[in-house]
């Protein structure tokens, strides 16, 4: 691409200048300053907002060469003003990220801006290796709605269907993707609540995929080096960045032209303070939360408490559900498992009493196999292989010997969910 000296942004001249056998020579953050100091004698007459490099260098000349005013030697005062301003331009430049990378696949992340299934894939393949079931597709859906369009939406999930990953990629693609403006993280407890956002920085930290195409995003993170004490003086094109990184709130750096630039996360546990969330962003505006997303929020102990229960639902019916402040909706995302008939993911999965959470409950087995006594058989060939043999490589051989008369009737919801020494995910169901 030409160069058009007479026309060049900041960022072009300080790489250009830098680019040469020299080394590096200037600091954007100064050239910003000396953009500020003559403003118009260095300017593009094409576009004030850039650079004319040759009227630059011609102003460097001139006030290299132009004697001082005074004559003699520089005041002690003199000497530590100099000594001040040159400390202050090094730790302006240190602090400073400098230009951002360049988006890697910009076709990749426009195709997914609008469609959570295809973000999973593509940013998240090694996580979403198996093929979905048609109960993850169903979630995949409703999540994606919730976040485009709104709404409350309560799935249960046997153990093991990977709803908590799901759910970390939905917060992760509502952010990324400026979606969801606060985002608000609700676990059984707090330290449940505090992993969901330490997995989220680890993905915003080491995930490649993200990194090539949301530099925007990662690339600041990159730069504090998990050190949390460099947010503050963060700088892009020196202004700051505003980043936050703690160890219970997440706020994305502010970037131009970035659609998540102060996006914030934030995490609690259900009986902790949820109350009277708000933040206020560097323009000025109160924000509250939009999105809450609610990952299985009883343990076993408070599923066997009614009292614990009732205090739950209330919790979920009041406070959270209060928290986009008043004559505002929140949408909300809650996989959860039945632990007990009775406990609180149950009574909200009822449509008949909260409606308004379309809750739909999902099974690992839809239909038991009709020809049980092959499977009797089966459990006595796996105790006996176990025991004397360490594994059930026998009754495995059993069920394939079987397998058509075993298999018949049955319905497992993820054909694809089985270990490496079984053989089909109703196999695995059975001998759970």
């Amino acid at each position: 691409m030409p160069i058009n000296p007479s026309n060049m942004r900041v960022v072009d001249v300080a790489r250009l200048l830098n680019s040469t056998s020299f080394g590096f020579v200037l600091a954007q953050a100064r050239l910003y300053r000396e953009f500020n100091r003559v403003g118009f004698r260095i300017g593009s007459s094409e576009n004030p907002r850039n650079i004319n490099l040759l009227k630059y260098i011609a102003w460097m000349f001139d006030r290299k060469h132009t004697p001082e005013e005074t004559s003699g030697a520089r005041s002690y005062e003199d000497r530590r003003n100099a000594e001040r301003d040159r400390q202050a331009e090094q730790s302006l430049a240190g602090r400073d990220i400098g230009p951002l990378p360049e988006v890697v696949n910009p076709d990749r992340k426009a195709a997914c801006e609008r469609n959570f299934q295809l973000f999973c894939e593509s940013y998240f393949p090694e996580t979403y290796a198996l093929a979905w079931s048609p109960d993850h597709l169903k979630v995949i859906e409703k999540i994606e709605t919730a976040v485009l369009r709104g709404g409350l939406f309560a799935l249960a999930l046997p153990r093991g269907s990977g709803k908590t990953t799901i759910t970390e990629s939905a917060a992760l693609w509502s952010m990324l993707y400026g979606h969801r403006e606060f985002v608000v993280l609700i676990g059984a407890t707090e330290s449940a609540a505090l992993e969901l956002l330490d997995s989220l920085k680890t993905e915003l930290e080491v995930n490649e995929r993200l990194a090539e195409d949301f530099p925007e995003v990662c690339y600041p993170v990159a730069q504090l080096e998990g050190i949390a004490n460099r947010c503050a003086g963060q700088l892009y094109k020196g202004e700051r960045t505003r980043i936050t990184w703690t160890s219970n709130e997440i706020v994305l750096p502010t970037v131009e032209g970035s659609r998540a630039s102060g996006i914030i996360v934030r995490v609690a546990g259900i009986t902790g303070r949820i109350r009277g969330m708000k933040f206020k962003r560097s323009d000025g505006r109160n924000v509250r939360p939009s999105l809450v997303v609610i990952d299985d929020p009883q343990t076993s102990e408070s599923a066997g408490s009614l009292e614990q229960t009732r205090k739950r639902v209330r919790v979920l019916a009041g406070d959270i559900l209060g928290l986009a402040g008043p004559g505002q909706k929140i949408s909300g995302i809650m996989p959860c498992t039945i632990i007990r008939p009775g406990d609180m993911a149950d009574i909200i999965l009822n449509r008949n009493t909260h409606p308004d959470w379309n809750g739909e409950k999902t099974r690992m087995v839809y239909r038991f196999p009709t020809n049980m006594k092959l499977w009797e058989e089966y459990a006595e060939i796996r105790a006996e292989a176990l025991r004397t043999e360490g594994n059930f490589q026998k009754a495995t051989e059993f069920y394939l010997a079987n397998r058509e008369a075993m298999d018949a009737g049955a319905e497992v919801s993820w054909e694809a969910r089985f270990i490496h020494d079984e053989v089909s995910a109703l196999q695995h169901a059975m001998n759970l």
